[in-house]
């Protein structure tokens, strides 16, 4: 009769097994648009499509960028701490599943007592025990079953999985995160090294200009004055120099803890910035909600909190769990397990709350607003990212417009000066021209350099809008029990 029971006791649990109560999932639609509107009329200069999925930084082809940032993975402590909140996540969720399993205890005890021991005047025991001490041997299993009826359970699984896929999507934006900041800072150290260059061969422009002024003074050509205004360009270009090299230093500093470093445990070598701006494929604006973690992560929310109204309903129901006690106990420990001395039992409960003042009410409620924040929280995401592309498409068009500008300032800043300088030599202008053509000419050098630079930190600003080598479809982990390590 027992086995018949428990036997029956499973088929309902089966039969209830396909029963969640709450919302189903389904993506709510997301706002886009057909292109970009600042891709228009626009065609990126050098666009590489054979980047390696994953390594976007490829792209720029540099040994030392991608030495470093290959080390992000590896040694950044925001990453290692997004790292340690996925594995918490994926334990969350078998903490979850095992509540759909049976709960199984053994509980072996032994307990000596008596009772009745004292006696009266007349001899009779008091109590009517009969004063021998007795000793109890019992070894017990016992075993309870929440059946899950209405899936409370199930639907606290269905969140977990999602809250890791969460979790899996914040560190693949934590990673891209890093590596684009590390990008960035790598791309204006160059800068500093290329303006220290600049400065040096304007310091020997100038001190060739200053000689030039000696020579002339000596001839009686030139004024003291000459003199002194020419040695102020080479002084004040010295400074500025020197101020430099603090940019830099700040630039490597911020590189090698992005890295994994202390910044006394890495040296970078001095090297210009590249002229060459790649930029990748931009492809169609639906793709972001693809190709962007922090998109991923909005949308997994989204299905995390629909989960959550599913076992705020499920208390609307009642609890129902199966238990069950199969043991032994008896004296002595030699004949314990024996057919006489076998106790066992089956029982079935169910909870159900009556009244609490609304207060399932109230938690629906609030679990059905919280899904409606994520929902609002995923389509900002996505036009912030729709934003962010633009914005970088808008500067990438409008840099290279200025750089091709400000090529030809140059060029007709530095023809200035070799003309107004053989004119000073010749004695037609005076030497308050050269110094104006040339302030004019480092001017112009500084802006094209700056320009560059701008150029370059656009680039890696849209690599990491657009996503990075993410792909959710591919890198983010599936809600199964198997999930892994992204």
């Amino acid at each position: 009769m027992s086995r018949l029971v428990r036997h029956a006791a499973l088929a309902l649990a089966l039969a209830a097994a396909g029963c969640k109560v709450g919302p189903n999932y389904a993506r709510p639609s997301a706002p886009t648009t057909p292109a970009f509107k600042e891709l228009a009329g626009w065609k990126p200069s050098q666009p590489r499509d054979g980047i390696d999925r994953g390594a976007w930084w490829s792209i720029y082809n540099d040994p030392e960028l991608d030495q470093l940032m290959r080390q992000v993975e590896v040694s950044n402590q925001n990453v290692k701490e997004a790292e340690a909140a996925y594995r918490e996540a994926i334990a969350l969720i078998q903490e979850a599943k095992s509540s759909l399993y049976p709960t199984l205890a053994l509980t072996p005890g032994v307990q000596r007592s008596q009772a009745g021991s004292s006696s009266g005047s007349s001899g009779s025991s008091v109590g009517g025990g009969s004063g021998r001490a007795i000793t109890q041997y019992t070894a017990e299993g016992t075993a309870s079953w929440d059946l899950d009826v209405w899936g409370r359970i199930r639907r606290q699984v269905e969140s977990q999985k999602a809250a890791a896929q969460v979790s899996a999507a914040d560190l693949a934006n934590a990673t891209l995160s890093a590596q684009a900041a590390l990008a960035t800072a790598y791309f204006e150290l160059r800068s500093a090294d290329s303006l220290e260059q600049l400065l040096i061969d304007t310091v020997k422009a100038y001190r060739h200009a200053l000689q030039i002024t000696q020579n002339q003074y000596d001839a009686g050509t030139a004024s003291r004055g000459d003199v002194l205004a020419a040695d102020v360009q080479v002084q004040s270009t010295l400074a500025l120099l020197v101020a430099a090299g603090e940019s830099r230093a700040q630039d490597e500093h911020a590189i090698a803890v992005l890295a994994g470093k202390a910044p006394a445990d890495l040296t970078i070598g001095k090297a210009p910035l590249t002229n060459d701006v790649p930029v990748v494929p931009v492809g169609v604006p639906s793709a972001l909600l693809e190709r962007r973690p922090d998109v991923a992560a909005a949308e997994r929310t989204m299905q995390q909190d629909n989960a959550l109204i599913g076992v705020a309903v499920a208390a609307y129901y009642p609890d129902i769990t199966l238990s069950a006690l199969f043991g032994f106990a008896g004296d002595p420990l030699s004949k314990l397990f024996t057919v006489s001395n076998e106790v066992w039992s089956l029982g079935a409960s169910a909870s159900e709350t009556l009244f609490n003042g609304g207060n399932i009410a109230a938690t629906v409620a609030a679990a059905r607003a919280t899904y409606d924040e994520a929902v609002a929280t995923y389509r900002q995401t996505v036009l912030t990212a729709f934003q962010q592309v633009e914005d970088e498409l808008s500067d990438l068009r409008i840099l290279q417009n200025q750089a091709v500008a400000e090529d030809r300032t140059v060029t007709a800043a530095q023809r200035a000066v070799d003309v107004t300088l053989n004119e000073y030599q010749a004695g037609t202008v005076a030497y308050t021209t050269v110094i104006t053509e040339q302030a004019a000419l480092l001017t112009a050098q500084q802006t094209q350099l700056t320009v560059q630079q701008g150029r370059m930190v656009a680039s890696v600003a849209l690599i990491q809008a657009l996503g990075g080598g993410w792909e959710a479809a591919e890198d983010l982990p599936h809600p199964d029990p198997g999930m892994l390590l992204p």
